[in-house]
Formats: structure tokens, C-alpha cells, sequence
């Protein structure tokens, strides 16, 4: 049998975290903790399941791998990583360990937890030559095949992290799973969707929502440094590439509610990426 260590990450969020920790409760699967150095009381009022409390925010990267090194030493055959505003639904951990045990890694169907009955990841498109993520897919594929995970909750056994690592820590938030993904497909490792598996997710509840001006930031600045990384290319296509990126998140950022901090977030995000200047914003 497959031996799961669940990974909850925390940064604030302190009921959103307790409502995951109950989601858990009756799963077959060892839980930890690890708090973001929280400020609303969040590590207090764990209890019940081993915690780690980082003296700093380490970001999604940093934080779920100090998470995934205290499981693999703790014996774990496979880590779930789920950000604490996800809600786990009876019977995706067993789906998902199932899953796992022909390598690669396993995403639950993510749903809207405001509205179950909508998907909001069934898997989704990544290709680095065109500068943009692919929209995540809301109905599942026939093969159950992705080729990007999903950071908010994926199971990943113990022999794919120890062929090609945990998550690159630079980049501290965003696109870090898409980096991940795109390490697991050149080494050839299958990337699933299972149906039988189902999480609620509160989308992108720490950092303010999608189109917020921190996520906005991460994404200019991490994903043209993953995508030039995995897929280089020419002069001209190298900065069509940037420019067709940049363009995508500007317009994101004119659709939100907070348009001049969100194309400043833009601005910073690209003058970052070009100075090589990663961690936190």
C-alpha cells in the first residue's frame, strides 16, 4: 500500500487552513503543516498533525519543499501538495495514490468551492516557445492526460521527485509548477488528471485572486524566465515571445479591478526578469 504524506501549505488563511486539516480527517494519510510564518494565528491553532514553522515566508517553491523533504525522510511513498484553501473530497487520496504508482505525477479535478459543480482545472496546455500558459481545461480529456500540473493539489510519488527534484525555489510563487512540469516531460514522466479525485479550491486565495498585481508580478517575471529556459529561441523569436506575454498580462491587468497597481505589478515583473532578480517581490 502506498503511504501518503499530505503537505498543507500556510501563509495566513488561519480558517481556510483548519477547514483542509478536517477535510483530511478519516483519509489514510500522514499530514503536515507548513506555516509561511503566519501573522493571524494560523500556527497556533493547528493541532493534531505535525506542523513546521518556517521563520520567514519561503513562498509556494521554498515552503512545499521544506514540506516534501520532511516527508520523504518520514518514509512517504508519495507527497500530496495542496494549498491550504483547497478542501479535499472523500476519496481522492486513495484515487490518487492509485494513480501514482506508475510514476509521473497525479492531479485531483479541481472545482470552484463556491461552485462544486464547476471545474476549474482539468487539466491544462503548457507550451514555452509561445509565451503563455495555456488556459486551464474545465472538462476532462479522454486520455486523462496534462502537460501541466496543478500546484493547488497534485500527488507526486517518491521516485519521480527523486529523479528530477522538487520545485525551483527562485522563482517563490507562480509558474513554479509549470517549471516542474515541463522537468517531468523531458524526462519523460507521465503528467494524469483522475476523475475519481476531486478538491474545492478557493482560486488563488493567498495572493488576492488570479489577477491580482502580486500574481501578475510572479507570472511576467516567471514565466518568461521558464519559458526562455525550457525553449530557447532566436533574437526576433525571443522577443516576440516576451512581447506576446507581455502584452497578454497588461491586458489582464487593464481588466482588473486594480488596473494602475496591476500594470505597475507588470512593470516591476519585467524589469526584474531582466535583471535576473527572483525570490519575493
Amino acid at each position: 500500500m502506498t503511504r501518503v504524506a499530505a503537505v498543507v501549505l500556510s501563509w495566513n488563511g488561519r480558517e481556510d487552513t483548519l477547514a483542509c486539516l478536517r477535510s483530511l480527517e478519516g483519509e489514510d494519510v500522514d499530514v503536515i503543516v507548513v506555516d509561511n510564518a503566519s501573522t493571524d494565528g494560523t500556527a497556533e491553532a493547528v493541532t493534531g498533525v505535525e506542523l513546521i514553522r518556517n521563520d520567514r515566508n519561503l513562498g509556494y517553491a521554498g515552503g512545499m519543499n521544506v514540506g516534501i523533504q520532511a516527508a520523504l525522510e518520514r518514509g512517504a511513498d508519495a507527497v500530496l501538495l495542496l494549498n491550504n484553501d483547497v478542501t479535499v473530497e472523500p476519496g481522492a487520496v486513495a484515487a490518487l495514490a492509485g494513480a501514482a504508482e506508475d510514476g509521473g505525477a497525479a492531479c485531483p479535478v479541481v472545482v470552484f468551492a463556491e461552485d462544486p459543480e464547476r471545474i476549474w482545472y482539468a487539466g491544462a496546455e503548457l507550451d514555452p516557445r509561445r509565451g503563455y500558459q495555456g488556459r486551464h481545461r474545465t472538462s476532462l480529456d479522454a486520455d486523462g492526460e496534462t502537460e501541466r500540473i496543478c500546484g493547488a493539489a497534485v500527488l507526486i510519488p517518491r521516485g519521480t521527485i527523486e529523479q528530477i527534484g522538487a520545485f525551483d525555489e527562485q522563482l517563490f510563487a507562480y509558474v513554479e509548477d509549470a517549471d516542474w512540469s515541463l522537468r517531468a516531460r523531458e524526462a519523460g514522466l507521465p503528467l494524469r488528471v483522475i476523475p475519481e479525485a476531486r478538491v474545492r479550491h478557493k482560486v488563488s486565495a493567498s495572493t488576492g485572486g488570479e489577477g491580482s498585481p502580486d500574481a501578475l508580478y510572479y507570472s511576467v517575471r516567471n514565466l518568461l524566465t521558464v519559458c526562455e529556459r525550457h525553449a530557447p529561441l532566436g533574437l526576433v523569436g525571443t522577443w516576440r515571445r516576451r512581447l506576446t506575454a507581455l502584452a497578454a498580462l497588461t491586458a489582464q491587468a487593464l481588466l482588473g479591478r486594480r488596473r494602475r497597481a496591476g500594470l505597475r505589478a507588470v512593470r516591476d515583473g519585467w524589469r526584474d526578469f531582466r535583471r535576473a532578480r527572483y525570490g519575493p517581490r
